[in-house]
């Protein structure tokens, strides 16, 4: 799928923040490194001003605790977004536009209906994110193997990501119907691996919450929406990763150079390539 001629050389997005929500500044620099002009916007500014959505071509939900997940992660600002702005949300994604959400952001787009949305996004919720069987938040590293055949946008060119998760609340269910569309029409993006790219098979830690067939991130048909557990705007320089000392040593031993970038940066390339 390739974007609509559009004039828009540095797309605008909005990094949505609010009570709880705390990796908004990080993922606003992700999408300003990879070329866009980002903006962190209150939820109560959007519902006051929903119009200002009008004027922006990428919306991304990031990672934190929205309203301390109360009610479940996610389904409070999901419902403020369905009681105040549903019609808005629909006229948004029905342009253009892209919506990317990690980690609580996954969360409240399930809740919102947004991913899978494999009737197209009517706010009613077709998948959820449950309790990691764990019992416990569950903060560590994880390998990420990509769909090929996946529509996402975000994923172009992608074939393996090592980036950290941190969440209490990922594991990925579906109902049978649900999962069986999702695998038919290949909308599980990215899913739990070992490190030699095996599959992880839902065993822990290397697949850190239970998720079904190890399932990480989905998008919608289009291609265009995407949610996602694991945090790439965490692995955008090389000093990031969690191995990065012993990789420098092997460089300098091996006369090589590291990337210049962490692994994550190309989720938010991606989304900001498709305007260009």
């Amino acid at each position: 799928m390739k974007a609509q001629t559009t004039s828009t050389a540095q797309p605008r997005t909005l990094v949505l923040t609010g009570y709880g929500i705390n990796c908004d500044n990080e993922t606003r620099y992700a999408f300003e490194r990879a070329g866009a002009r980002a903006d962190i916007v209150h939820i109560n500014d959007i519902i006051e001003t929903p119009s200002m959505l009008d004027g922006y071509q990428i919306f991304s939900f990031p990672g934190g605790f929205s309203y301390g997940d109360d009610t479940g992660s996610g389904k409070a600002l999901a419902n403020r977004i369905k009681n105040n702005l549903l019609d808005e949300f629909l006229a948004f994604v029905g342009r253009d536009t892209l919506v990317l959400g990690i980690c609580n952001g996954f969360q409240v787009m399930a809740n919102l209906g947004l991913v899978p949305a494999l009737g197209g996004f009517r706010g009613d919720a077709e998948v959820s994110l449950e309790h990691n069987e764990s019992s416990r938040y569950e903060c560590r590293w994880v390998d990420l193997a990509v769909e090929r055949a996946c529509p996402s946008v975000f994923i172009r060119g992608i074939e393996r990501l090592h980036i950290p998760i941190a969440h209490g609340e990922g594991n990925f269910y579906a109902p049978e119907e649900i999962l069986a569309a999702i695998e038919t029409r290949y909308l599980a993006c990215m899913r739990y691996v070992l490190p030699d790219g095996s599959p992880a098979n839902g065993v822990f830690p290397h697949n850190p919450n239970g998720a079904l067939h190890d399932i990480a991130a989905v998008c919608d048909p289009s291609g265009r929406l995407m949610g996602m557990m694991p945090h790439p705007e965490r692995n955008i320089l090389p000093t990031h990763r969690d191995d990065w000392t012993l990789r420098r040593e092997h460089a300098r031993r091996d006369g090589v150079t590291l990337p210049e970038e962490g692994e994550g940066m190309a989720i938010f390339r991606n989304a900001v390539g498709y305007f260009r």
